[in-house]
């Protein structure tokens, strides 16, 4: 086995698909140091620059205090602490649903939430394009699983018309991870109440930034329903770490009883819970913010003049640069390194074959200074590479 485990390593090296960590010896910020050498970042979901804020480090030393370093046992033992309990009421009132669950990771409370609410003799369509955990929540829940071409809604309609499932669920990223596009969500809405589904959007990437106050991808659409279960990440926009999932009160009353991956988890530290309700607070009180982060997303996509590679078409903080080559890829991200500026390069199966890219993200943290280096040093690498 050990001999197949590197072979299937040094296939990948010579793919260009072989992955590195970098060891970062700084806070999270748009200014970094990175395997000890500083750096302007776009590599960050840290998309309001909460991630190393004054409020939110106080909140947190002091919570440690009051609540030690760890929830020391399972949710229904006796880990649900006060913080965690008054994080789930603000983050239900905020988002406009009536209840909400702590998980730990988007990945537990995707998985969880899909496992639970289907099984056999159901069915769950997801888009093609859906982040990774979509799709394992998917396999995992034992339903009939069906995957629809990118934010086609005809080719959704046709498999939600051909189904005799008993129970049907459209599972979908509300903003790509990867293109930055948003999702129908209204049309799929829509087909909800034709087809009586349900529609569960995992909003990781439009929380916090999109909608009035930051409320997210929903409240962006004006979209309000009974059939809506939505699922935001609490370590991209809020800058701490966790998840959490919102919908009608029977939907998480039964979440708490069944999603495995909440019932069989030790939840995360109550300090964490305390520190996002200050988080949320900020995210509350942040248009100033919002309103200079999308200045310097237009900015950019105003000033991006490149005859080589191609910018696709985004308006959120997500700013995908499209090469198609994995090397090619991975040279502009080393060329770019050179430069003082870390992007980093997005290569199969994160993205499809002959797809690979840049994927450049950008903060309310940058100035606009910082961007037009960003830019500079992307139209001097089309000269050299």
């Amino acid at each position: 086995m050990l001999a197949s485990l590197q072979l299937a390593l040094d296939k990948r090296k010579q793919e260009g698909l072989l992955r590195q960590r970098r060891l970062l010896d700084s806070p999270q910020a748009e200014h970094i140091v990175a395997n000890n050498q500083p750096y302007l970042s776009f590599c960050s979901n840290d998309y309001l620059g909460l991630a190393n804020h004054p409020k939110l480090i106080a909140s947190m030393q002091q919570a440690v205090g009051d609540s030690g370093v760890g929830s020391g046992a399972s949710n229904l033992i006796t880990g649900h602490h006060r913080y965690h309990d008054d994080l789930e009421k603000q983050l239900a009132k905020f988002v406009g649903l009536p209840a909400a669950l702590l998980f730990s990771t988007g990945y537990m409370a995707n998985i969880g939430v899909l496992g639970a609410l289907l099984g056999r003799g159901d069915a769950i369509f997801a888009d093609r394009l859906n982040h990774a955990c979509l799709n394992d929540g998917g396999y995992y829940s034992l339903a009939e699983f069906n995957r629809f071409a990118h934010s086609d809604v005809m080719a959704l309609e046709n498999l939600l018309k051909a189904s005799s499932a008993k129970h049907k669920l459209i599972a979908v990223d509300a903003v790509f991870s990867m293109d930055g596009d948003i999702a129908p969500l209204a049309e799929y809405l829509e087909l909800c109440e034709k087809y009586d589904a349900y529609l569960y959007v995992d909003d990781a990437h439009g929380f916090g930034v999109l909608g009035e106050h930051g409320e997210g991808s929903l409240n962006h659409l004006k979209l309000k329903s009974p059939r809506i279960i939505m699922m935001a990440t609490l370590g991209k926009a809020a800058g701490v770490a966790g998840a959490f999932v919102a919908g009608e009160q029977v939907v998480i009353d039964y979440l708490i009883q069944t999603a495995k991956s909440y019932v069989y988890s030790t939840p995360a530290p109550p300090a964490l819970s305390a520190t996002l309700s200050t988080s949320i607070r900020l995210i509350a009180h942040g248009d100033v913010l919002r309103r200079h982060l999308h200045h310097l997303i237009a900015y950019f996509k105003n000033n991006l003049n490149c005859k080589k590679w191609t910018l696709m078409s985004s308006e959120t903080s997500i700013q995908p640069l499209l090469v198609g080559g994995n090397q090619e890829a991975l040279a502009l991200s080393e060329y770019l390194q050179t430069c003082g500026i870390l992007v980093p390069a997005i290569r199969p199966p994160t993205v499809p074959l002959g797809s690979a890219r840049l994927r450049i993200s950008i903060s309310a943290a940058h100035s606009l200074d910082d961007v037009k280096k960003l830019l500079a040093a992307i139209h001097q690498a089309e000269n050299v590479l």
